[in-house]
């Protein structure tokens, strides 16, 4: 009776690692590519998280450094199982990309050159260009026209104006924080 209930742990454990190891898989051109399956992975099939709790874990994995795939797995693993479970998820998003880049390292040389494996990758550049937007389309649906307008003017400012989107994040929080003690005292 004593190894079933030690198995359920690994069971659930193997669960969140499997997850995000097929998410890293299967998902070609970045960490912003990886959103919609971790999305679809962790709201709508596992149920780990809700979806506004998503966008607020989405929104602390863009403000913390490094790529957003490997930080959402850390946020939702660590909210799984703790630092365990945000072991766990981020070695299930990074070692296929590892495994990957490990192989192309030792056979890329061989085809490197070969105008097939470019006309590959220029192929692949729309579907990578579709997978980024979807998330965005997704995420936006439910802001409401003042959120939609307030990022449309944000991305305007970081591509065009090379203002910092580190000082629009921290513009973006300071106001957030300021609208919360409003509604709080009203």
């Amino acid at each position: 009776m004593q190894n079933m209930c030690y198995l359920r742990p690994v069971k659930a454990y193997f669960e969140l690692f499997w997850s995000f190891f097929k998410i890293g898989c299967f998902t070609f051109g970045g960490g912003y590519a990886m959103i919609p399956l971790i999305r679809r992975e962790v709201i709508e099939r596992r149920k780990w998280v809700g979806p506004d709790e998503f966008l607020e874990l989405l929104a602390l994995a863009q403000t913390s450094p490094g790529p957003i795939a490997i930080n959402t797995s850390v946020f939702v693993g660590y909210k799984r199982f703790g630092w365990r479970g945000a072991f766990t998820a981020t070695l299930g998003t990074v070692l296929p990309s590892f495994l990957i880049i490990l192989a192309i390292a030792v056979f890329f040389t061989d085809v490197r050159d070969n105008p097939i494996v470019g006309r590959i990758f220029k192929g692949m550049r729309p579907a990578v260009v579709a997978l980024i937007a979807s998330p965005v389309y997704k995420l936006a649906k439910g802001l409401g026209y003042i959120r939609i307008g307030i990022a449309a003017a944000v991305a305007v400012a970081v591509g065009f104006s090379g203002v910092s989107p580190v000082w629009l994040l921290i513009a973006g929080a300071a106001c957030g924080m300021l609208y919360g003690v409003y509604k709080e005292k009203a």
